[in-house]
């Protein structure tokens, strides 16, 4: 069993406090829109399968796709995913793109090639490039995964366009930062980029301005 850090609400909390400290930005984004909650997956199959099922689509029907995922694969493991056949999971709401890297990955598990306890004790360049080499698991994905279940609190998914517009907003930016812009602005945030992209997803949903009016943008490369 892999052993991964949970980031809890202590921990944010902790963070927060240190990085109000030194940018009067993030001070005012805590204070308008407060702590975020924690949100610790479960690392394994069953995350790796629910990020990729979350890819380019809403919230809400990716949480109701895993639902009845999970009702159907009972526990979801990769080899209850397997014994589903393509009817079964398309039923579940799954296109055929990913039923295909939802099967690659469970495969690559059950043989033994890749082993998803073994990340937690990986360098993140190295956790990185174990997960991204699996079809269906980009850049974007992996750094979820790292952020929210292996608790690496320095991941900065700069890709993610709501995170982007959320610091666009924050530093008053005349358009959207770019990923070198986004690297560039968040140094001053380590070893907190993760805790910060945490803040930006709730700083994105209830930032003034009519920030938060606007159509929730799609996801970071996959």
């Amino acid at each position: 069993m892999s052993i991964a850090m949970a980031i809890t609400d202590r921990l944010i909390a902790k963070a927060l406090t240190e990085l109000s400290r030194r940018d009067a930005d993030i001070a005012r984004a805590v204070k308008e829109v407060g702590h975020p909650p924690s949100r610790i997956r479960e690392p394994g199959f069953g995350t790796l399968i629910g990020i990729i099922t979350a890819q380019q689509i809403s919230a809400a029907a990716a949480s109701a796709i895993r639902a009845r995922l999970e009702a159907a694969a009972d526990p979801l493991t990769p080899q209850s995913f397997l014994a589903l056949d393509d009817a079964a999971l398309a039923a579940v709401g799954l296109s055929g793109r990913k039923i295909e890297y939802g099967r690659a990955l469970a495969k690559s598990i059950v043989s033994g090639e890749f082993d998803p306890d073994e990340l937690a004790a990986l360098p993140e360049d190295a956790a990185m490039a174990s997960l991204i080499k699996h079809k269906g698991i980009g850049r974007w994905s992996a750094e979820i995964y790292l952020l929210f279940a292996l608790g690496r609190t320095d991941v900065w998914p700069a890709d993610d366009l709501a995170v982007a517009t959320a610091v666009q907003h924050l530093k008053r930016l005349k358009k959207r930062p770019d990923r070198k812009r986004m690297e560039t602005i968040a140094e001053a945030w380590r070893p907190w980029r993760g805790i910060v992209a945490i803040l930006m997803w709730r700083y994105y949903r209830g930032a003034p301005l009519g920030v938060d009016q606007q159509p929730a943008p799609k996801k970071g490369k996959q």
